[in-house]
């Protein structure tokens, strides 16, 4: 096999992975019926549960990626001609109102500019009237940078007998989710971003209320693979057998999962917290505009502004060719328009966020933008000062 590069991750996911997690992944491959296989299943339920901080009891990471997470929520819970109620302000909302369409549902949009929150104002608009079956909303929205509050659409959806479906891929492990203070019936994830496992695994939780419609449902769920009645078996006491688990990345979801237990959930949000909150204020010291308005930002994804004769394609290649660094560019509408910088899991340390600031004073002044050289690090430093922490896990 060719020789893979080290990386630096620094974009949308997937982020940087613990020496420990990649060790984990070259333990013995067991059986995935094995009483000691059986034993890391139970490790990665009871830790995802405190993750998700919920008490659920179906909670279980899917065979897939974020995206396999996503179309679980919704093929469980929706059937042909039930409304859905989806909140898009982004690329991620507009991905949950096609798989819904395509499970027959009679979707109604909810939009919000992208780099905006979705009212819930216009959510009580949107369900007044309708027998709706679920609203669906993006928590943290990778393609814009936009952590959008929950308890007000949580509250409407409910008010009006809906169950609440939350996209936390980008949120769980590095920014509050709260999946029991919020009331959240079914929330996903996916394991590459904040929780700094390679892809491969969706982590899922669903509710009392959640449990109660899939056992309702009048038709098979339509996805095999993906239905959680009979998931939920395997998963359970009975064991039953229904596919192969990938073993090796259950391997490293648990080990993971074990890392954020031992850093503590707030010491890992306030870590996440600082890293951004220091990017932030080395980028805007640069020069540069932030894509989101301070009260809405991420702190797992900033999105910033790609400068007028600035080339963000160019960027992008010398940051990565030159110094091993890799970020995002805009998605859809956003595409050349916006950078996306990631700082999660294992990735959100103040090395990475300071080689990142530095390399962009290089990369930006080769293409003519007026960089005032030092200021960026400056900023950045003052922000861990002020912390009183090294960043560092």
């Amino acid at each position: 096999m060719k020789s893979v590069p080290e990386r630096i991750l620094m974009g949308p996911g997937p982020s940087g992975v613990h020496p420990r997690v990649r060790q984990a992944m070259a333990l013995p491959v067991l059986g995935h019926l094995d009483p000691d296989f059986l034993a890391v299943m139970d490790d990665v339920t009871r830790n995802l549960r405190l993750v998700f901080e919920t008490s659920n009891r179906l909670t279980l990471p899917m065979s897939g990626t974020g995206s396999a997470g996503m179309e679980t929520a919704l093929v469980n819970f929706l059937e042909p001609g039930e409304v859905a109620v989806v909140c898009v302000n982004g690329l991620f909302g507009e991905r949950m109102a096609d798989i819904a369409g395509r499970l027959g549902a009679e979707v109604v949009l909810v939009e919000a500019p992208w780099g905006e929150a979705v009212d819930p104002a216009d959510v009580e608009a949107a369900v007044k009237g309708r027998k709706v079956k679920l609203v669906a909303v993006v928590h943290a929205e990778t393609s814009t940078g936009v952590l959008q509050p929950l308890e007000g659409i949580v509250r409407v959806a409910h008010e009006a007998g809906a169950l609440v479906v939350v996209d936390a891929v980008t949120s769980l492990g590095g920014v509050p989710v709260r999946v029991d203070e919020r009331d959240i019936d079914v929330c996903y994830s996916g394991t590459q971003k904040c929780l700094s496992c390679p892809p491969g695994l969706a982590p899922l939780t669903v509710g009392p209320r959640g449990e109660e419609a899939l056992d309702k449902r009048k038709a098979r769920v339509s996805s095999w693979y993906l239905d959680l009645t009979m998931i939920r078996r395997y998963w359970g006491r009975e064991r039953f057998y229904h596919h192969t688990a990938p073993v090796s990345m259950m391997y490293a979801l648990a080990e993971a999962l074990r890392l954020v237990v031992e850093e503590g959930l707030e010491a890992r949000y306030r870590r996440h917290e600082t890293a951004s909150a220091a990017l932030q204020a080395g980028l805007e010291a640069m020069g540069l505009r932030l894509f989101v308005r301070k009260d809405l930002r991420l702190a797992p994804l900033v999105a910033v502004e790609v400068p007028p004769g600035v080339d963000d394609t160019r960027l992008r290649r010398e940051l990565l060719t030159d110094y091993g660094i890799e970020v995002g560019g805009g998605l859809g509408r956003l595409k050349g328009r916006i950078v996306r910088i990631g700082v999660m899991g294992h990735s959100a340390r103040k090395r990475n966020v300071m080689l990142l600031l530095a390399a962009m004073e290089d990369c930006l002044d080769r293409q003519g933008f007026p960089v005032p050289f030092g200021e960026a690090e400056q900023a950045a430093l003052s922000v861990y000062r002020a912390g009183g922490a090294s960043g560092e896990e």
